[in-house]
């Protein structure tokens, strides 16, 4: 780095208001750092890369289609990363394999702090490199041994973190797939089929192609005048109609 130049970074997060938020903490953390792009995905995090050359990158490690770790991969040895990350063992891994750092979400002042002192720190040498990094968080998730354990949603102008416990159920809804709890309801980006990659299968089962619901929420069975199976939940009144395809999910029951 530059010493009279300040330093820049790429924000990639696909969840709007993390990003927003993320930004902002950064500017009150280290306003001399220059934010030079924000993606939304990997594949346009990576174009803001080859386009700008930042010299830190914040990468969500799971991002639709193209992950952080694709990111990660391509940058190389080119730029200092910092992994925001909701998996414990994805983050102590990154720590002690030499990234730079970790956040986990939900992000906080004082752990973000630490991650911009280690980065102040660590400009002047070569970025880590991350090749055995990567390749053993692609071996965790191809293993599934690392489960969503909480879900970031957008209610109004803020976020609510949801444990995947509270969770009653999620169905596709337009572009986006709806959270709904016992007591509550709100919306995420994310697919039914990305769910599907994140989620514990044991305790997540899709019954519809538009539909997962959290085992431990199943009160019991219903079917309607034509035959056709329906989740009875614990604490909802609604019923969820099953596919004749997942069907079979019921047999034991």
């Amino acid at each position: 780095m530059n010493a009279h130049l300040p330093a820049t970074a790429l924000i990639a997060e696909d969840e709007p208001l993390l990003r927003e938020e993320l930004a902002e903490s950064l500017h009150k953390l280290w306003p001399e750092l220059v934010i030079v792009a924000e993606a939304d995905d990997g594949a346009e995090a990576l174009r803001l890369m080859q386009l700008h050359g930042p010299e830190v990158l914040f990468l969500d490690i799971e991002m639709p289609s193209v992950t952080g770790l694709d990111v990660a991969r391509q940058a190389a040895a080119c730029a200092h990363v910092v992994f925001v990350t909701a998996y414990d063992q994805y983050a102590i891994a990154a720590f002690e394999e030499g990234a730079v750092d970790y956040v986990m979400k939900p992000v906080t002042l004082p752990r973000l702090a630490i991650a911009v002192q280690r980065l102040k720190e660590r400009l002047g040498s070569r970025p880590a490199d991350l090749s055995a990094l990567i390749a053993d968080i692609a071996r965790q998730k191809g293993e599934g041994q690392a489960h969503m354990r909480w879900i970031n949603a957008s209610v109004g102008t803020s976020i609510k973190l949801i444990t995947v416990d509270e969770i009653c159920y999620f169905r596709a809804d337009t572009k986006y797939t709806r959270v709904v709890t016992a007591a509550s309801e709100s919306l995420i980006r994310k697919s039914i089929k990305d769910l599907v990659e994140r989620l514990d299968p044991e305790q997540f089962w899709q019954i519809h192609r538009s539909t997962l619901v959290n085992v431990k929420q199943i009160a019991g069975l219903a079917r309607d005048l034509r035959g056709h199976l329906h989740v009875k939940l614990k604490e909802r009144a609604e019923e969820l109609p099953v596919s004749e395809a997942f069907a079979h999910l019921f047999r034991q029951m």
